[in-house]
C-alpha cells in the first residue's frame, strides 16, 4: 500500500482566543452570582425578588461558557480575520477624550469628539467636517434629554451659551 495517502490524524488544537472567551464568560459569572448571593437576603415574602434575574443571567452566561469550552476543544469555531487596531485605537482614545473632557467642555463637545474619532476610525477621514456635525448632534440630543426630560446631563461652555 505505498502511494496511497494517510488521512491527516492529528489532532486539532483547541482555540486557545475562544478558551479566553470562555474563562472571561465564567468569571464575569462568577462575580454576578457573587453579588447576586448578597441580594438574596432581601426576598422575605416572595421567591421572586432582586436577586432573581441575576441568577438567570449568571446562568446564562456559565451556559455560554461551557458552550464556548466545548466548541473550542472541537475546532469548530470559523477562522478570524485579520483585525486592524488602528480602528480600535480612535475609538477608544475617542472615549478617553470623551472622559477626559465631560466635566470640562460639557456633554456637547466632548461627546463629538468621540462622535468625530468613531467616524475616522470607520473611513470618514475629514475630521473638519464630522467634528462640527458630531458636536451639533450631540447638542440636539443634550437639549432633548437636559432641557426636554430634565435628566441631568453635563453643561460646558456650548451648552451655557445657546441656552
Amino acid at each position: 500500500m505505498t502511494g496511497t495517502k494517510r488521512p491527516n490524524t492529528s489532532p486539532r488544537r483547541p482555540d486557545g482566543a475562544a478558551l479566553a472567551v470562555a474563562a472571561v464568560l465564567a468569571a464575569i459569572a462568577g462575580v454576578i452570582l457573587w453579588d447576586a448571593s448578597h441580594l438574596a437576603a432581601l426576598t422575605a415574602y416572595s421567591p421572586v425578588g432582586p436577586a432573581t434575574v441575576p441568577y438567570v443571567v449568571a446562568f446564562g452566561l456559565l451556559f455560554l461558557a461551557a458552550w464556548t469550552v466545548v466548541e473550542a476543544l472541537r475546532g469548530d469555531f470559523p477562522s478570524r480575520d485579520h483585525q486592524e487596531f488602528g480602528p480600535v485605537v480612535w475609538i477608544i482614545g475617542g472615549l478617553a477624550a470623551q472622559m477626559l473632557l465631560l466635566k470640562i467642555a460639557g456633554f456637547s463637545i466632548a461627546t463629538g469628539v468621540l462622535f468625530a474619532a468613531t467616524a475616522y476610525a470607520f473611513g470618514k477621514r475629514k475630521l473638519w467636517i464630522s467634528l462640527p456635525v458630531g458636536i451639533v448632534l450631540c447638542f440636539v440630543v443634550w437639549v432633548v434629554f437636559a432641557r426636554l426630560l430634565q435628566l441631568s446631563l453635563p453643561a460646558g461652555p456650548l451648552e451655557r451659551l445657546v441656552l
